[in-house]
């Protein structure tokens, strides 16, 4: 289910074989777009539609690209800075991310992989979804705050996109009403401002802002879609398992595969429509 799903862009967060409530907002969202019940639940008529033309599984073998561009990731704010590049740490998280799936489904579906000491070649079993190149722009985005998750449309209101988002912690960081997009940077670096974390002691000992390199483990991932209020933005993150889950300090976060395909959607100028 989970697959079959992704496979249409509606994305049930990592996938991990559990039918959580992201999975169960995804297939509400498959069940609207095809005038059912939004009931949550693969019921009868749901499965007669959301079919599979191909297997579920694919194959995914290393490269030493691979392993060359694995990096460790420093543990402070300054080390992180100072790194060539926020790369994946382990084969295992560049899989995950590849794949679109928890890390722990892919070491179920490779019990026999000594993932610590991986070489060129070697042949891992992994969830077959990729996305549908996108035929147009989006003509819109909305984003439900309580439910935590987005979603494009297309001029004629068809749904493009269901994804899970984070939002921010506090109420008052939770813009509602009509945003703007007013720009769309692929593979960023982020700018880390001492004043935008009063509770990180070592940002505030240094005392100036730093600079953190792309990478699929920068802070917000590699996508950033900034919007017309100043520090927001729609955008990546180094941590997909947690979306929907852990909350942000203001933006809407989404797994960084998700955040790729919403760049190909959006466009500077794009309304972003925030409900409560």
């Amino acid at each position: 289910m989970q697959i079959a799903l992704a496979r249409r862009v509606l994305s049930p967060g990592s996938i991990d074989g559990a039918a959580g409530h992201q999975t169960r907002a995804a297939l509400a969202a498959f069940q609207r777009s095809q005038n059912l019940s939004d009931t949550g639940l693969l019921d009868t008529n749901t499965r007669a539609v959301l079919t599979l033309d191909s297997p579920i599984s694919t194959t995914y073998t290393v490269t030493t690209n691979d392993l060359a561009e694995l990096q460790p990731l420093g543990k402070t704010w300054l080390e992180k800075s100072q790194q060539s590049a926020l790369a994946f740490e382990t084969e295992l998280e560049l899989v995950g991310e590849k794949s679109h799936a928890n890390p722990l489904l892919i070491k179920k579906l490779n019990p026999g992989v000594d993932w610590p000491n991986l070489v060129p070649g070697t042949v891992i079993q992994v969830p077959d979804v990729t996305y549908p190149e996108p035929a147009d722009k989006a003509a819109f985005v909305v984003i439900h705050l309580a439910d935590r998750y987005l979603e494009a449309f297309d001029l004629q209101t068809n749904l493009i996109a269901h994804f899970p988002c984070s939002i921010a912690a506090k109420v008052e960081k939770r813009p509602v009403g009509q945003l703007q997009v007013i720009v769309i940077a692929p593979h960023p670096n982020y700018t880390v401002n001492p004043e935008l974390f009063p509770e990180s002691t070592e940002l505030q000992a240094i005392g100036h802002k730093l600079i953190l390199p792309p990478g699929p483990n920068n802070p917000v991932g590699v996508a950033w879609i900034g919007l017309d209020r100043p520090g927001y933005g729609m955008h990546g993150t180094p941590v997909p398992e947690q979306v929907g889950r852990t909350e942000s300090h203001g933006c809407f976060r989404l797994a960084n595969w998700d955040a790729e395909y919403l760049l190909k959607l959006a466009w500077v100028g794009m309304p972003v429509f925030v409900e409560p």
